[in-house]
């Protein structure tokens, strides 16, 4: 601990409450040398994960579970969720929640249900695992959350379809579905990730700001049967 302190990786402060303990933190130099360390954990996770079968990772995925609870997980704590790559039935569900919940918090007509199929159907026609992902969210063993990450060419990628179920809000879940769009696309090579969203869309464009993209064009449009603007956000690599 003190050498990392002594190379400015770590600061230590001592506890309002009770002055024998001190609290430890990542300094901004520390947090920049930890970066690619953790991201080389996460691509060695992700590169064994994508060998796995889906039933083999949800056996694994539940096997966790069992360790969780085994080991005594505190109920009263942040509910857990995991990421995993689509399988059969959930580009169905992604249209069908799409459709319903875009309806029930703004008013979109049929339109935009038809619309998201048409990017769903695009991606599994067209899909290149080198270049694209589809993560879902689950949180319980239910589907809660999803988002795609489509190539538009060579050195642009595209974010699309974020959506996190209301009940699971709150949880980081959207959070961790662009974080992951964005590590991939790096990974794959990628100089640049672009999205287009409605200026409605307020808990998105704060991820996406958060995430540290930034939009670059608004433009009013008429669809769905809502008058929206739509705005067109990048992210440089």
């Amino acid at each position: 601990m003190r050498g990392f302190e002594r190379r400015r990786l770590l600061a230590r402060t001592r506890s309002k409450s009770d002055g024998r303990q001190s609290h430890l933190a990542l300094t901004a130099r520390g947090r920049a040398a930890f970066a690619p360390l953790d991201a080389r954990s996460r691509e060695d996770i992700g590169a064994m994960l994508t060998r796995l079968a889906p039933d083999e990772q949800q056996r694994l995925i539940d096997a966790m579970r069992t360790v969780e609870t085994v080991l005594g997980a505190r109920p009263e704590g942040k509910a857990a969720f995991v990421l995993r790559p689509h399988q059969p039935g959930d580009m169905g569900w992604v249209v069908h929640r799409h459709g319903a919940l875009y309806a029930q918090e703004y008013g979109f007509d049929e339109r935009f249900e038809a619309l998201v199929a048409g990017v769903v159907a695009k991606f599994v026609e067209r899909y290149d695992p080198r270049r694209e992902r589809c993560w879902i969210a689950e949180k319980d063993g239910e589907v809660v959350g999803s988002v795609f990450l489509v190539r538009r060419s060579r050195s642009v990628a595209q974010l699309r379809l974020l959506l996190v179920e209301p009940k699971a809000r709150g949880l980081g879940i959207g959070e961790r579905l662009v974080a992951e769009c964005v590590r991939f696309a790096r990974q794959a090579g990628y100089r640049k990730v672009t999205l287009w969203t409605n200026s409605v869309l307020r808990a998105a464009r704060r991820l996406y700001q958060a995430a540290g993209f930034r939009r670059i064009h608004r433009e009013p449009h008429r669809s769905f049967g809502k008058s929206l603007v739509g705005e067109t956000w990048e992210l440089n690599l």
